[in-house]
């Protein structure tokens, strides 16, 4: 699995690796801003996207730290079972 992290959604080392991943058939997370840009257009139907609907990028980064500890939370209660 590849966790892609673009603000803008057009950054091109991001399309790199996520061509790369679906070579190695990973599924992508992307997190993205702006309407997803260029990212939203490489992404297959096995993918998740989850794009900030926002322009500014320290808001898109907001929700994409908070969106970071959920992922966190939810793998650690999987892992470790709940507190």
């Amino acid at each position: 699995m590849l966790l892609a992290i673009c603000s803008s959604g057009d950054s091109v080392n991001m399309l790199a690796a996520i061509q790369e991943a679906h070579e190695r058939e990973m599924i992508v997370i992307a997190l993205t801003g702006k309407g997803g840009g260029a990212i939203s257009e490489v992404l297959a139907d096995t993918d998740i996207q989850i794009c900030v609907p926002s322009e500014r990028a320290a808001r898109i980064q907001e929700i994409h730290l908070l969106t970071i500890h959920c992922l966190c939370d939810g793998i650690d209660a999987m892992l470790l079972g709940e507190d």
